[in-house]
């Protein structure tokens, strides 16, 4: 038995399972380059990968010519509805104004937009459990880009726990967000594929 599992099945037998008991324990076991998120109570540790970078890192880029650096987030945790959901999404754009928690979280409902960007062995997480959790909380606009399948999925309009509208954009063919919170055109001529 691990560490983590030592430290888990105390806080079980306890009845003290959190998302931050179990964020605590994972901070000082994960091994760096790492990322970690809770989905639904499991734990998904994935090395970040340079496709999955370079993505990321255009997405910011491409908002932070229009929105404050401190607005713009990466990896940070974010707790959302559901049992155990405590996300690290690859990137984040928070509302004007928005304020910490007393726990020093932002708040999910302060949520403007979500980009992740597909990692093979949490696609699933994406696609399904993350998805529902951004629609229950109203992220107004949730991008997947999959450089597996070369295009971007883009969700708005959450209604009673899913997105109202779904498109599909290939890599190389702009995302119009102009009609949206985030109100310009995403350029994804550079995401590279895998």
């Amino acid at each position: 038995m691990t560490v983590l599992e030592d430290r888990i099945e105390m806080a079980e037998e306890s009845g003290e399972l959190t998302l931050d008991a179990l964020f605590e324990s994972l901070e000082r076991t994960t091994p760096e380059g790492y990322k970690v998120e809770i989905v639904e109570g499991a734990i998904f540790m994935s090395p970040q990968r340079d496709t999955h970078w370079e993505i990321i890192a255009d997405i910011y880029e491409q908002l932070r010519t229009k929105f404050p650096r401190k607005r713009v987030k990466s990896d940070v945790r974010i707790d959302y509805p559901g049992h155990l959901n405590g996300f690290c999404s690859d990137v984040t754009l928070i509302a004007e104004g928005a304020e910490k928690t007393p726990g020093g979280l932002w708040r999910c409902g302060d949520v403007e937009f979500v980009a992740e960007v597909i990692s093979k062995g949490t696609a699933h997480n994406d696609y399904g459990p993350k998805r529902t959790a951004y629609a229950t909380a109203e992220v107004p606009v949730y991008l997947i880009a999959d450089p597996y399948q070369g295009r971007c999925h883009i969700h708005t309009d959450p209604k009673d726990g899913d997105y109202a509208v779904s498109t599909r954009v290939d890599f190389g063919t702009d995302v119009d967000l102009t009609g949206t919170v985030v109100d310009l055109v995403l350029k994804t001529d550079d995401f590279p594929r895998d």
